[in-house]
């Protein structure tokens, strides 16, 4: 069956509206003029939650990273249970939590991956397929030292049980969405979209007061906690009389580099893979409800690839990772259609010679893409019905992610734990008492989890008693 772009928009038009979204509407979207906090981009975790949306599991076991396949790991970046909020080192006795282990976890922290990788397995192809998730998301190559980290982070934890393992979402992530707003306004809170914050209002104290939006309104609060990133809430949100001078230059300077284009594509039928054909009647198969790693048979691939981004060029075989969520949920696209999610590397935010990302570029690197996928699915570019392009400057523009970068600033090691976004203020609250900073930009960084904003919110708590 084929399906155009237009009639992917009408099956999600059809879709009712999630119950905060009615109850905003309810209300006529009228805000008080004061409220107890006011969280801009509001996903700070919230306790309790009132509703959970449903995961999909792909049908795989604990053992899915071991069997050394082209398409070996759970359906990933995607949703997990935040448990990498607790510290991993304790305050006043470094390693008491890890004890014996502390050197090895040293050794992840520290050393390039290719390292690691090389101490535990001998297959190649499985070894460059781990080695992606320390380079996803990160301008390194699998041979920088502290690689090993990004890998850590994308593992750590566990959802329903299963250590490391990733799930879908029923309904597309934003379900998650949905699921906090709801827990949220049924404990009270207010949410407002398209309301614009234009700066976070200052006393002449020196304190948090409120906000402005963009249209003039003021809204009043002792407490702001900002889920954007660190350079936009101290660079642009913030007045900048209140910050130190040399608080702002490290803020303007952190690294925000991103290698990632995400292509999203409406495909007319289920991708046909060669190592593992389809069956009679095009029924998903496990391969298809995991994350599918594509170009990443050695990791001499994955360094040539970064060293292409580093000269300015997008790079020549892309690193690709490949999810099929409606192959799970056929709740995302007409019967016998499929959305792709396509997480690529490496592309730079500015090309050789300074040239932009104009539609020319966009669309010849995309076709390179699919010239890639085609050589592992046959038929796959015949499929495409429509796809959607996003640079790091468009990631940039449209999500307000600097550089493009999903973590909103590099997880290198200087940019890790107590130097997280900035040595001397990793601890949620900012120079303005009152301001705090709970997304990504936070301890312990990026990923769907909720880890920073529950920690920032506790930090809130506790501040509140003295205020």
């Amino acid at each position: 069956m084929a399906a155009s772009g237009r009639g992917l928009r009408r099956a999600l038009r059809a879709s009712p509206l999630p119950a905060w979204r009615q109850a905003h509407l309810g209300a006529r979207g009228n805000l008080k003029p004061e409220y107890d906090a006011v969280v801009i981009g509001a996903e700070t975790w919230t306790e309790a939650a009132s509703s959970k949306p449903p995961l999909l599991h792909p049908h795989v076991g604990r053992g899915h990273r071991g069997q050394g396949a082209q398409v070996p790991s759970a359906g990933h970046r995607h949703g997990r249970k935040p448990e990498a909020d607790r510290p991993v080192l304790t305050e006043g006795c470094p390693g008491l939590t890890l004890g014996a282990q502390l050197p090895q976890y040293y050794q992840v922290l520290t050393a390039p991956i290719t390292k690691v990788l090389d101490q535990w397995f001998e297959s190649e192809p499985l070894k460059a397929t781990l080695a992606t998730d320390a380079v996803i998301g990160a301008m390194t190559s699998p041979r920088t030292p502290g690689s090993g980290y990004v890998l850590l982070h994308h593992v750590m934890g566990s959802l329903e049980g299963m250590p490391g393992a990733w799930g879908y979402v029923q309904g597309g992530m934003g379900a998650i969405s949905d699921a906090i707003a709801n827990s949220a306004t049924a404990h009270g809170a207010n949410i407002f979209t398209e309301k614009t914050v234009a700066k976070v209002q200052v006393s002449s104290g020196g304190c948090v007061q409120g906000v402005v939006l963009q249209d003039g309104t003021e809204v009043r609060s002792k407490v702001v906690l900002s889920n954007a990133s660190p350079q936009i809430t101290f660079l642009k949100l913030t007045p900048q009389e209140w910050l130190p001078e040399e608080f702002v230059g490290r803020i303007s300077q952190l690294d925000t580099q991103s290698p990632v284009t995400k292509i999203n594509v409406a495909v007319d039928k289920l991708p046909n893979f060669l190592a593992a054909p389809n069956a009679p009647g095009d029924q998903p198969l496990p391969h298809h409800q995991c994350s599918i790693h594509l170009n990443c048979e050695d990791t001499c691939l994955l360094h040539q690839a970064f060293e292409d981004a580093m000269d300015g060029l997008h790079s020549h075989r892309p690193i690709i990772e490949f999810c099929i969520p409606s192959s799970l949920d056929p709740t995302l696209a007409p019967p016998g259609c499929h959305v792709v999610s396509l997480f690529t590397q490496y592309t730079p935010y500015t090309l050789a010679g300074g040239k932009g990302w104009e539609e020319q570029e966009k669309n010849a690197y995309a076709d390179k893409v699919f010239d890639c996928i085609e050589a592992y699915a046959p038929g796959f570019k015949g499929s495409v019905v429509g796809r959607d392009i996003l640079t790091p400057p468009d990631l940039e523009r449209i999500f307000g992610l600097p550089g493009g970068n999903i973590f909103h600033c590099a997880m290198s090691l200087d940019q890790l734990y107590f130097a997280r976004p900035l040595p001397l203020h990793s601890s949620y609250r900012s120079p303005v008492p009152g301001l705090y900073l709970c997304g990504s930009g936070a301890h312990p960084g990026g990923g769907v989890m909720g880890a920073a904003g529950r920690n920032a919110a506790h930090v809130v708590f506790g501040d509140l008693k003295s205020m």
